[in-house]
């Protein structure tokens, strides 16, 4: 009898440490997974910011580049494009569709940007104007932003992608649907090049 209550001694044990080890990993993903929300947070913050200058880029442009309409449509249509995309994956930072829509549509405003940019620097008027150097200069420093914010972003993910996917956390990651996060990163060596928006003469 006495051997009885040993072995269910050591079953209720041997249940107490699995479960509270299941906390544990449950409880440790959900910090990670929080932290790379808190850091996608950051990135949210500066590409409002960039979000709201391109239309006073475009805008004080238009004066100069009356004739480059379709540049400047393009800018901003890509602009909105990427707005939408950001609200998505502002929405939900754990999915992996709405991150890789907001890399593409990023993708394109990068572009539509650096057409922009290189038009511009055809007008030495508007290479001149105060307000177009002092809005260039506030993106510059928006676009570095969103670069550390970018890459404290894919910090977190990276520890949260590996707590999740070593063993024996990865059995209780997908149990209880802790999916892969998605990093934001972006591919092409050109897309890589920042935005230039230097007006030095």
């Amino acid at each position: 009898m006495n051997a009885l209550w040993i072995i269910l001694g050591l079953l209720i044990l041997l249940l107490v440490a699995f479960g509270l080890y299941a906390m544990s990993v449950y409880n440790g993903l959900v910090t990670l997974r929080n932290r790379f929300k808190n850091a996608f947070a950051q990135i949210d913050v500066q590409l409002k910011r960039r979000y709201d200058l391109i239309p006073n880029l475009v805008e004080v442009a238009k004066g100069y580049l009356s004739h480059e309409r379709e540049t400047l449509e393009a800018v901003i249509k890509a602009r909105n494009n990427a707005a939408a995309a950001e609200q998505k994956a502002a929405a939900d930072p754990g999915s992996a569709s709405a991150i890789k829509g907001l890399m593409g549509a990023e993708t394109a405003l990068t572009g539509a940007m650096g057409k922009f940019f290189a038009l511009s620097e055809a007008y030495p008027d508007l290479k001149a104007n105060q307000n177009m150097a002092q809005l260039t200069e506030e993106l510059t420093s928006t676009e570095n932003k969103v670069s550390f914010a970018r890459q404290a972003y894919n910090d977190s993910v990276m520890t949260y992608n590996t707590r999740r996917e070593v063993f024996p956390a990865v059995i209780f990651a997908n149990l209880f649907g802790f999916n892969e996060a998605q990093l934001f990163e972006i591919t092409n060596v050109e897309e890589r090049e920042a935005v230039k928006v230097s007006f030095g003469s």
